[in-house]
């Protein structure tokens, strides 16, 4: 009995000695099951039933790659050159005929800049940065497909840095605007523009922020923030999610070099949107006016003002003449909400009152001398700013 044991007890180890090697040397000796489990305690990973081939090849691509978004928002993207005559100082005395005749007459020269743009309508309308176009004497915009065209300004809005250009050559392909009400920290995001001018570029990022105001780049400020590398001359490009779809437009970058440090600010497609139509319909924006400066509610100002919380916008000054004045509101008090819509900030203020039409009648609620008052205000026409 003692030796059939042993016997026994030394098949067993054999075998096992054998089964082991063969999974080491040659698992495709072994069947499928069990080089599934092999491969799976090798990863460290609990031994289970292998997913679908399908499923993973998905999941494998939608993390590798986005060139499908990529190459649908390419061709709706533009690179813009523009051109303008600037005219230096010059000595008193070269406005001497005589001393022209000699030292000649041109002092005029052209500066060039380059930007990005992006197709928003099959007819050739193209959004892009005011700063881009502004005050240019010639653009040129370059196709996706190599075509180049000249083109005119349909109108610009200096308080988001948006502005309209159309080019007249056919039929053209637009890009797809995205809901950015869906839009979270954290969603991946694609740069297309042209940096430096070396052409179109696609760089990545994700969203690390949304609604960036009070940065002192533009009167209304609601940016998205991204990582993904914005370089100049790609102001003015699309900021797209991994659908290809339009989720902002690239304006500006926070830098000390000139170069991308991965904190760059695009336009949300909401207000390029709402900026683009109204531009296209009527070319210009048309936004409601109050006629107040006003400053946040620190929580030392809500102390001394015996607010509960620290919240609103602090009126400092009226505009002589202006609907604040003629509705009654003064300087010292603290604006609570505009037409029912709660105010956090003065930037929060101002694009609410932005947003109101002009000679509508919209309820105000404030605060004043610790007490709760609303004031029905007649909404005024927002000036223009100059052009510089």
């Amino acid at each position: 009995m003692k030796k059939l044991w042993l016997i026994f007890a030394q098949t067993t180890t054999v075998g096992l000695a054998i089964w082991f090697l063969a999974t080491i040397l040659h698992p495709e000796w072994l069947p499928q099951r069990a080089i599934h489990d092999v491969v799976t305690l090798r990863e460290g990973k609990t031994a289970s039933a292998p997913q679908s081939v399908a499923a993973s090849a998905t999941a494998a691509h939608v993390v590798t790659s986005y060139s499908s978004a990529a190459h649908r928002a390419m061709p709706a993207v533009v690179n813009i050159y523009t051109s303008k005559e600037v005219r230096s100082s010059r000595h008193p005395m070269l406005n001497d005929p005589a001393f022209r005749r000699f030292f000649g007459n041109d002092d005029a020269q052209r500066a060039s800049s380059l930007g990005s743009g992006v197709i928003v309508s099959d007819k050739g309308y193209i959004i892009t940065n005011n700063h881009v176009v502004e005050s240019a004497d010639e653009i040129e915009v370059a196709l996706a497909d190599g075509r180049t065209a000249e083109a005119k300004v349909v109108g610009a809005d200096p308080d988001t840095d948006l502005a309209v250009i159309k080019v007249d050559e056919g039929i053209l392909p637009p890009i797809a605007f995205a809901d950015t009400d869906k839009l979270q920290v954290g969603d991946v995001v694609l740069a297309i523009g042209n940096p430096f001018g070396v052409g179109q570029t696609v760089t990545m990022g994700i969203v690390s922020a949304l609604g960036r105001s009070q940065l002192g780049i533009n009167t209304f400020e609601n940016f998205i923030q991204t990582d993904a590398p914005i370089n100049p001359g790609n102001s003015g490009g699309a900021l797209v999610d991994t659908d290809g779809n339009l989720v902002g437009i690239n304006a500006a970058i926070y830098s000390q070099s000139g170069g991308s440090l991965g904190i760059g600010f695009a336009i949300p497609a909401s207000t390029v949107k709402q900026v683009m139509e109204a531009i296209i319909k009527d070319g210009k924006v048309t936004r409601g006016w109050l006629g107040v400066e006003a400053q946040d509610v620190t929580p030392e100002l809500a102390a001394s003002f015996k607010l509960k919380q620290a919240h609103g916008a602090l009126i400092a000054g009226v505009v002589r003449g202006s609907p604040a004045e003629k509705s009654g509101i003064k300087p010292g008090d603290i604006l609570l909400s505009v037409a029912g819509k709660d105010i956090q900030d003065s930037s929060a203020m101002l694009n609410e009152v932005a947003a109101l039409k002009p000679d509508e009648t919209a309820p105000m609620h404030l605060f004043r001398n610790g007490k709760d008052i609303t004031l029905d205000v007649k909404i005024g026409r927002r000036p223009r700013i100059a052009q510089r």
